[in-house]
């Protein structure tokens, strides 16, 4: 390979010494594809720039939080304005209110929220409210769907297609694994029985509704819908993690795209426009449960820290101008279709998916809806097809599990390029 890496490698070699893998999050180790990871030195719209002077397209953008793309000029004004007056002050602050009312007043499934500090603070606070208001203990998740690094969450299948799962990391004790029911996506019969049995002990079935941590492993909006009924019909509450959907497919996330009413919603990513944020939010009786109204503790130095706040104001002001939505998907469903014409006729395993401004290249023939429809050999082909993008100046995450994200920053003419490149990578590994 002929992409020079020479600094990258120096700095990844010297952060294997002081950090874990030389990371701080284990897929940008770069295990899953070919080379070092890329160290970035900076970024700005549509690319991304490595220490080494290369220049990317980036379709990863951060993993989702960057919907404008790097360095919008109105998030950096906003944020540079924000930082010359303190960093944190661990205090109630009005930008906070300023981006909670934007939000709030914009998304009728939602009347109260919380920030926090990160997607999986949010997770693990929804758990916790879920518990506390309806006083049950289990949950119910899906295999595929991931939801941060809560320990009870960090669960797969066990033997059974319903059961009780197993861990997928060291450290989490027994007791907090039995506490979790692993479901298979896309089965109905499997959940009505679940919920038949253990409907007095759950608390909550959480899911991601655009489930895109494993792939974009997209539902039938019927089964969303049904799913919604059983919870009601069980005294079940139902929690969608829209960290990466939540103001991804629309301003009101995957709720206002299906118009299914959850109970409890988790965010992150887009709320911070860059920095690090979640959230979970309901209505204003479930929220009442929480501290200090209520009984159900949360707390957080850094949470709604005004920097944060102001990235997102900033980026969510932009995301509520009229037609953004519409633009964004039309954009990238313009893309994902120029890629299928250019790829040859010749190539039957491959199947993009897309929804919004998300999309995944996956190489199958048919569409994929659970984890276990995902074949490990095809990530070959993956590698391939990420080691020549990044030869041809294209970045897509490194892993073929990860989705693809289009920002505002993306031009039609990058688009189009793009969709060249993507293309004959493809027809060249197939």
């Amino acid at each position: 390979m002929n992409l020079n890496r020479h600094k990258s490698k120096e700095l990844f070699e010297e952060a294997k010494k002081m950090f874990p893998g030389g990371v701080h999050s284990p897929v940008r180790a770069f295990k899953s594809v070919y080379g070092p990871p890329l160290f970035i030195d900076s970024a700005n719209a549509s690319y991304l720039f490595d220490v080494d002077g290369n220049k990317y397209i980036d379709f990863c953008n951060s993993w989702g939080p960057l919907i404008l793309g790097h360095k919008n000029p109105e998030v950096i004004e906003l944020v540079q304005k924000t930082v010359a007056k303190g960093l944190s002050f661990g205090t109630p602050n009005p930008i906070s209110n300023e981006l909670g009312k934007l939000i709030l007043q914009n998304n009728k499934y939602i009347e109260k929220i919380r920030f926090v500090s990160s997607g999986t603070e949010a997770v693990m606070s929804a758990i916790r409210l879920a518990r506390g208001y309806s006083g049950k203990n289990k949950i119910v998740k899906f295999e595929g769907c991931y939801h941060g690094h809560v320990d009870s969450l960090m669960v797969k299948a066990g033997s059974g297609l319903a059961t009780f799962g197993t861990s997928t990391s060291a450290g989490i004790p027994e007791s907090f694994i039995k506490e979790t029911i692993v479901l298979p996506l896309a089965d109905l019969k499997q959940l009505e029985n679940t919920l038949q049995t253990y409907k007095n002990e759950i608390a909550a079935i959480i899911i991601e509704p655009v489930p895109a941590n494993n792939g974009l492993l997209l539902q039938d909006h019927n089964y969303l819908k049904k799913m919604r009924e059983l919870c009601t019909q069980n005294n079940v509450l139902l929690i969608w993690d829209e960290v990466i959907s939540g103001f991804r497919v629309g301003f009101e996330g995957a709720a206002g795209f299906y118009d299914i009413q959850p109970d409890i919603i988790t965010y992150g990513k887009i709320i911070g426009g860059g920095m690090p944020v979640g959230a979970y939010a309901a209505n204003s009786h479930i929220m009442s449960h929480v501290a200090p109204e209520g009984n159900v503790y949360q707390a957080g130095t850094l949470s709604a820290n005004p920097i944060s706040m102001a990235a997102g104001l900033a980026t969510l002001q932009i995301c509520s101008r009229k037609n953004f939505y519409r633009d964004m998907e039309n954009k990238t469903k313009r893309f994902v279709r120029r890629i299928r014409e250019l790829v040859s006729k010749n190539v039957t395993d491959i199947s993009i998916q897309t929804i919004g401004s998300i999309f995944w290249i996956a190489f199958s023939d048919t569409r994929i809806m659970r984890s276990d429809q995902i074949d490990p050999k095809s990530m070959e082909k993956y590698k391939e097809l990420h080691a020549f993008l990044l030869e041809k100046g294209i970045y897509l995450g490194p892993s073929g599990y990860e989705v693809g994200f289009i920002s505002d920053a993306h031009t039609d003419e990058i688009l189009e390029q793009s969709a060249h490149t993507i293309a004959l990578g493809i027809n060249k590994i197939s």
